[in-house]
């Protein structure tokens, strides 16, 4: 045989391959560990919408958290919590021919109980961080997302609108662990009740100038409602009830360091809002003590900073090898409980030949309560002519509180990752007299 007969062959067999691979690959069933989703690829019916466009999202997190030690209520008990969503990511485009323009619709139902604030923190002060980052925000169903966003001038300049979060885009972090304080957006978590996190959203506007391939700049608008947080109030898209405007603006680079990714952050926030002072009333005076309301402010702020970077990859495979992640945040200390938090983090992704997809971490955060939150207290324990901890009027001393972390996620198939865990809570909710707790967690995460 001639050797361009040959080389036509071998092209006809290997396009014949791929298309039965294609095939199969189309065609996974459910519960088929090389699937992408649980449920299968409904006979090759989820990758036609796709391509056509539509993207159906199903996804599960559940979170077991156990305390096995110390805390302020040492009976030993298991809470969980868990979040289910369902969305859709529309491709308009490919739908509609609109060019350079994309949707999303997300709702997410929230359930189960938490460990931290009655067993692990003393139910007067709770906790400052939480040993099951998917617990909050009501058992209910919310609208998480529901947003269209296009991009200008040859994909420079983007601009996303409708209700979503703030960290979604700014201060954006991946959740690998399940204590919150080392999952997504910190923000949200200190800069207390103006910045929301996933699954509450709010009216926004996102816009996305990209310098370079490397770095971009977004500044956003953000409608501050307490309201939203209600529950009943997981549909809400009118504007009443509305405190004011978050506005975060945040500068993001994306280098690559000896051919690894590399993320770094840094952003400032301010809250238009009226915002009530931690300490003094309007003369200056400690409120607490003269029994006058606290001083209000017209804004509050805050910035942060994120910093992920790949150190290492695994005998030359990219995908594998040692991350480290750090965040850092600061508040205005006239109005925030939280006045500066910090975390640092290591991922190892593949650490095994027989379990190239699994990853082991090991995390380690601080949070501090405002010293003015402090001093409140103490003031407001002499005001009530309290002093001694066990008096149920008594208002526990915050300073800081500790949290380490350290888990092995199992990728058990393409659609299911456990991940046990381990953590350890060093005064929880900053609170001296509250024993350090050893807390035993397990995550489950899955998509349909």
């Amino acid at each position: 045989m001639k050797m361009k007969n040959k080389a036509r062959l071998i092209c006809q067999v290997s396009a014949a391959a791929a298309l039965v691979l294609a095939g199969n690959a189309m065609a996974d069933e459910a519960f088929s560990s090389d699937s992408k989703w649980m449920t299968g690829d409904w006979g090759g019916e989820r990758t036609k919408l796709i391509e056509q466009g539509i993207d159906i999202k199903m996804d599960y997190v559940g979170e077991v958290g156990g305390n096995l030690h110390g805390g302020f209520n040492d009976d030993k008990t298991a809470r969980y919590a868990d979040q289910f969503g369902l969305g859709t990511a529309l491709d308009l485009e490919k739908l509609f021919g609109w060019d350079n323009t994309q949707a999303k619709i997300q709702l997410t139902n929230r359930n189960g109980e938490n460990i931290s604030n009655d067993r692990i923190g003393d139910p007067r002060a709770g906790t400052l961080s939480s040993s099951q980052e998917v617990f909050g925000r009501g058992h209910m169903v919310r609208l998480t997302q529901l947003w269209i966003q296009h991009q200008f001038l040859d994909n420079k300049l983007d601009v996303k609108a409708g209700y979503f979060g703030e960290g979604e885009d700014f201060n954006t972090f991946p959740c690998e662990f399940q204590n919150l304080a080392f999952c997504g957006s910190q923000v949200g978590n200190w800069a207390t009740n103006i910045w929301y996190n996933w699954p509450v959203s709010q009216a926004a506007i996102r816009v996305k100038y990209n310098i370079n391939d490397e770095l971009y700049a977004q500044i956003g608008a953000y409608n501050q409602n307490t309201s939203q947080l209600e529950h009943g109030n997981g549909f809400k898209l009118s504007g009443s009830g509305t405190n004011g405007t978050v506005l975060p603006v945040e500068l993001v680079w994306s280098p690559k360091v000896n051919s690894l990714p590399g993320e770094y952050r840094v952003g400032y926030y301010k809250s238009t809002a009226p915002a009530d002072d931690v300490l003094e009333d309007d003369n200056g005076q400690n409120a607490a003590t003269t029994g006058n309301p606290y001083r209000v402010h017209d804004s509050k702020h805050g910035y942060w900073f994120v910093a992920q970077q790949q150190l290492t990859s695994h005998n030359g495979d990219a995908s594998r090898g040692l991350n480290i992640a750090a965040n850092a945040t600061f508040h205005d200390k006239d109005t925030n409980f939280i006045d500066n938090y910090q975390s640092l983090m290591f991922v190892y992704k593949g650490p095994f030949d027989a379990r190239p997809k699994d990853d082991v971490g090991i995390g380690f955060a601080r949070i501090h309560v405002n010293d003015d939150v402090k001093k409140n207290a103490e003031l407001t324990n002499a005001a009530n002519g309290v002093s001694e901890y066990e008096n149920p009027l008594f208002s526990p001393i915050r300073e800081t509180e500790y949290n380490y972390e350290i888990n092995y996620g199992f990728h058990v198939t393409n659609w299911l990752t456990v991940r046990p865990n381990l953590q350890y809570v060093t005064h929880p909710g900053g609170v001296d007299e509250v024993d350090n707790a050893l807390v035993a967690g397990l995550k489950i995460q899955s998509v349909f």
